[in-house]
């Protein structure tokens, strides 16, 4: 959520951000002004009232001390009167604050200067490619053909058991997912991050504060009986755990990391673009998490992204990298890198990772502050990528490593499945 402070003081400057972001509503904006004007009317009265109201309490004491009930008594009268005031401008200040809250948690977050001006992934910015396309062999099969034809994944099981979208992963097709998760996590607690464990659902706080809610509710499963939501990342409940929490400077930066599902409506996704394991209503994925000191955010969401392509490396994965355009750029981040896989057997890029900086977004929804070695307390910056979103992953693996002999484990996850070969 933006600071409200913020808004007031850089109005142009907020209204060039939002419509970077092709924001639809920038009379929002003014209105926030507006009705934060209001607020702090409100509030300068009420506290003037206060004031006075303690004085008179003061004066009526000495008074009834000095014999003078009389006068006591003429004052008590006006502060009843006041107490009455009191209460109507707590009433009005009150719901000027809800009216503030509720639309400025309409704006999304403003972009960093380097976000480039699109609506569409296309006008996404190639920043770097790594590699080239698999060579691949004469009738090569897109991943949805070869996991019936070695029998690792079941799509039409899930379906019976679950729907469409909830695949059943079977014998090295399991094991393969296992050694994923494990290889992540392996490596990201080699880079300095902390394995955490965390609930695989979250209250509407939750939701709230890494911005999920109310944005992507209708994106969200949810436990109604409960009011509970099934994550759709790791990075909610990951993030969460530091929800109203003030750090130290020298506990930054904090990095965090989990494995869990993920849990996705995905509303209106059809299409042969989304056949197989490229759109998942459950998924696994294994999150990096970062809180950090603003001056060393971008410093950060540089080295995040570097460590993400160190995986699809080690993988032997061609990819590339993409900073987002203002338009293609989620509701909360301020910059993001998406990287993509190429799909030999599909010849598309499929996404698998998103790295984003959140600076005080987040951070603002959370009371995620931390105090300075001046004492001063201020927001942290908040940070986190896949590291990595596997169906799009195996996907790949499965096309770009399809030999005559069956589909070749890349050498670095060889120690995690116990098999070089699907066959």
């Amino acid at each position: 959520m933006l600071q409200v402070n913020y808004i007031r003081e850089n109005r142009e400057k907020v209204l060039a951000g939002l419509s970077l972001k092709n924001f639809k509503q920038p009379e929002l904006v003014d209105e926030i002004i507006k009705t934060d004007e209001e607020r702090r009317q409100f509030q300068t009265s009420l506290d003037n009232l206060s004031a006075i109201a303690n004085s008179s309490a003061k004066q009526i004491g000495e008074l009834m001390r000095a014999g003078k009930k009389d006068e006591a008594e003429a004052l008590k009268g006006q502060t009843t009167a006041n107490k009455e005031q009191i209460k109507n401008l707590s009433d009005e200040l009150s719901a000027a604050e809800d009216k503030l809250h509720h639309l400025i948690v309409q704006l999304p977050n403003l972009p960093h200067h380097l976000v480039k001006p699109g609506t569409t992934p296309e006008e996404n910015e190639i920043v770097y490619t790594h590699g080239a396309p698999a060579v691949m062999p004469a009738q090569a099969l897109p991943h949805w053909e070869l996991t019936a034809k070695y029998d690792i994944i079941d799509f039409e099981l899930g379906t019976k058991i679950a729907g469409a979208g909830f695949p059943v992963y079977k014998g090295k097709g399991a094991r393969l997912q296992r050694a994923l998760i494990n290889f992540f996590l392996d490596h990201a607690i080699a880079e300095g991050y902390r394995e955490m464990q965390v609930p695989h659902l979250v209250n509407e706080a939750s939701g709230f504060g890494t911005g999920q809610l109310p944005d992507k509710e209708g994106q969200m499963y949810h436990v109604g009986i409960d009011n509970l939501y099934l994550i759709p990342t790791a990075e909610v409940p990951v993030t969460n755990l530091y929800r109203d929490v003030i750090l130290k400077e020298d506990e930054m930066p904090v990095k965090n990391t989990g494995y869990t599902p993920c849990f996705r409506r995905e509303a209106g996704s059809y299409g042969a673009h989304v056949r197989g394991l490229n759109r998942l209503h459950q998924f696994d994925k294994v999150e990096i998490v970062q809180i950090v000191h603003p001056e060393q955010s971008y410093q950060v969401l540089e080295e995040m992204s570097t460590y993400v392509q160190s995986l699809l490396q080690k993988l032997g994965l061609h990819y590339r990298v993409l900073r987002l355009c203002g338009g293609d750029m989620s509701f909360t981040a301020a910059m993001t890198y998406d990287m993509e896989v190429w799909s030999a057997a599909q010849q598309r890029w499929l996404e698998v990772s998103s790295v984003s900086n959140f600076e005080t977004y987040q951070s603002n929804r959370l009371r995620l502050r931390f105090k300075g070695a001046t004492g001063k307390t201020q927001l942290a910056h908040t940070l986190n990528g896949s590291a990595l979103a596997l169906p799009r992953i195996v996907a790949a693996i499965l096309e770009n490593n399809q030999t005559e002999k069956g589909i070749k484990i890349p050498e670095a996850l060889v120690k995690y499945t116990g098999f070089e070969y699907i066959d």
